[in-house]
C-alpha cells in the first residue's frame, strides 16, 4: 500500500504544477491563505498539522490524510504523536474514521516512519 502513496506524493507534485499554470490566481489564493495560516502563532506549527490531519481524516480526505502526514513530519511530529491524533478522531468519528486510519499507517510507511 505504501507503493500508492508514494505514487500519490509524486503525482500530486505533478497536479500542483498544473494547476499553478491553469488557475495561478486559485493557488495564489489558496497557497497565500495557507502560508498565513500554517505558521507559529498562537499554536505551533505541528499542532496545527495535527489538528489538519485531524479534520482531514475525519472528513475521510484520503489525499488531506497523505498530504498532512507528510507535513506533520517536517513540523516534527513523530510517528506516536500522529497516531495518537488519529485515535482521537476515532474517539469523536468513530467507526467511519476507524476504517481509515490505514491511510494514516500507510502515508507513514511510505515516508520510512
Amino acid at each position: 500500500m505504501s507503493e500508492e502513496v508514494k505514487e500519490f506524493y509524486n503525482q500530486f507534485k505533478k497536479d500542483a504544477s498544473k494547476m499553478q499554470q491553469v488557475l495561478p490566481d486559485m493557488m495564489k489564493g489558496f497557497l497565500g491563505m495557507f502560508a498565513g495560516i500554517m505558521k507559529d502563532g498562537a499554536l505551533d506549527l505541528k499542532t496545527k498539522e495535527l489538528i489538519a490531519l485531524a479534520i482531514g481524516l475525519a472528513a475521510q480526505c484520503k489525499p488531506c490524510v497523505y498530504l498532512h502526514v507528510q507535513k506533520c513530519l517536517a513540523a516534527g511530529a513523530n510517528r506516536e504523536e500522529i497516531l495518537e491524533a488519529a485515535s482521537v478522531v476515532v474517539v469523536m468519528r468513530g467507526g467511519p474514521a476507524f476504517t481509515h486510519v490505514p491511510e494514516v499507517m500507510d502515508a507513514l510507511e511510505a515516508l520510512g516512519k
